[in-house]
């Protein structure tokens, strides 16, 4: 097996469902190459990230010690990513079914199933949560 694999997230509060589908993905090739959302990125998609891309990029490279981990600075990178590093297949969650097919011309795209009941989104709420309902005991 010796395909190579990319995949993208922001990898925000790295939790048990990023630990899987990179698993995942790594098992799916020979190589792994992972875009991480660079600060200024997520700004545009208008996110902030609760780690800077630095620690994201750390706690990737931890998890995924022969992962080679890069920067992904806007939308229309894929392309040039996918050609430049010669990709076999693109995996992504399945919260993003169907819109990354526009690259199945250049390359496989597989969507795995998002690990149910966890995403940095919801840790962060619940962390909010959880101190606004301490700060209003106290």
């Amino acid at each position: 097996m010796s395909l190579k694999i990319l995949t993208y997230g922001t990898f925000d509060v790295f939790h048990y469902g990023h630990e899987r589908i990179l698993s995942r993905a790594a098992d799916l090739g020979a190589q792994l190459f992972v875009g991480i959302s660079n600060d200024s990125f997520n700004a545009v998609k208008g996110k902030q990230a609760f780690q800077t891309y630095a620690e994201r990029v750390k706690r990737v490279q931890e998890f995924v010690p022969f992962a080679h981990v890069f920067a992904e600075n806007s939308f229309d990178q894929k392309v040039t990513d996918i050609l430049r590093l010669d990709i076999d297949m693109l995996v992504m969650g399945d919260d993003w079914e169907g819109k990354f097919d526009y690259l199945k011309d250049i390359c496989q795209v597989r969507y795995l199933k998002r690990t149910a009941g966890i995403s940095s989104t919801l840790i962060r709420e619940r962390l909010a949560g959880m101190r606004d309902r301490t700060s209003r005991q106290l």
